[in-house]
């Protein structure tokens, strides 16, 4: 569910509440004709969430390429256990048990179900206790499964995309505002704390108000961005907020909220592409 911790030192840009209506400029610059016929497509959208996938790939596994994470298991010292897997489920976050839980259900002699005891005993903590030393090896023999595949990809959607997509919708934001909402739950949580989904959308509404309660987009998405900046701050390990300064905030700033390609931006100092 975390995020990797920084991996190198980030280019940030910077982009403030003052810098708002040089923003709206921009997104009147790039609306359509009057009278023009516009469809918004939401994150959910394959091709739209394709590209999701991609970019918080990119942030999470510093690769575009989301497919070959299933086998991904590492222990990145936050305080979480063990990371792994597309979305970055964690021993010690409760996403993990789940999973592996689901692929019981649905495969019930696979290599991981033997662990599901000590998952659910480390659960809340950083303890490896019951997995090591074979943990990550049959994680990585359980990801060529497609049985497990599917149950990660099903996972990502239950806890993460599908409340990310839908909690946009509502507040009736587009696609960039969909996918910002679901980049802060994959590392924050769709808790209710301060630092989680539901304690930075609160932190927002301090300072503006969602599209669908009268407010500006744009407004909106960097209050909430900045909101989201000050979360990761209040952790060492999220402390590099490159995944919104070099990322989110220069589509918004260009005013592409319905996330279209091509995309360019930064993550960690790395650059990345999609046409």
């Amino acid at each position: 569910m975390e995020a990797r911790p920084t991996r190198r030192n980030a280019l940030l840009l910077g982009l403030s509440l003052a810098a708002v209506p040089a923003a709206a400029t921009l997104a009147t610059r790039f609306a359509p004709a009057a009278g023009a016929a516009v469809q918004a497509v939401n994150l959910d959208d394959p091709a739209k969430k394709e590209i999701a996938m991609k970019i918080v790939c990119s942030a999470e596994n510093s690769s575009l390429d989301w497919k070959s994470q299933y086998k991904y298991i590492e222990d990145i010292d936050d305080g979480r256990g063990y990371t792994a897997g597309i979305i970055g489920f964690c021993s010690g976050t409760h996403d993990m048990l789940e999973l592996v839980e689901l692929y019981k259900t649905r495969k019930s002699g696979n290599i991981l179900a033997k662990y599901l005891p000590a998952l659910r005993n480390v659960d809340g903590s950083d303890s490896h206790a019951g997995l090591d030393p074979n943990y990550t090896k049959d994680w990585a023999t359980a990801a060529k499964d497609t049985v497990f595949q599917q149950c990660q990809n099903d996972e990502r959607d239950r806890v993460y995309f599908n409340p990310a997509v839908s909690r946009g919708k509502s507040d009736g934001v587009r696609a960039l505002g969909q996918f910002a909402y679901y980049d802060a739950i994959v590392m924050h949580g769709d808790g209710s704390d301060g630092t989680s989904f539901g304690g930075i959308r609160k932190r927002a509404l301090t300072k503006a108000k969602p599209p669908a309660q009268g407010g500006n987009e744009t407004t909106w998405l960097n209050a909430f961005l900045d909101a989201r900046v000050w979360a990761m701050k209040q952790e060492e390990a999220h402390s590099d907020t490159s995944r919104v300064d070099t990322a989110q905030r220069v589509w918004l700033r260009n005013g592409n909220f319905d996330l279209n390609t091509p995309l360019d931006w930064k993550v960690y100092g790395d650059s990345y592409h999609i046409g």
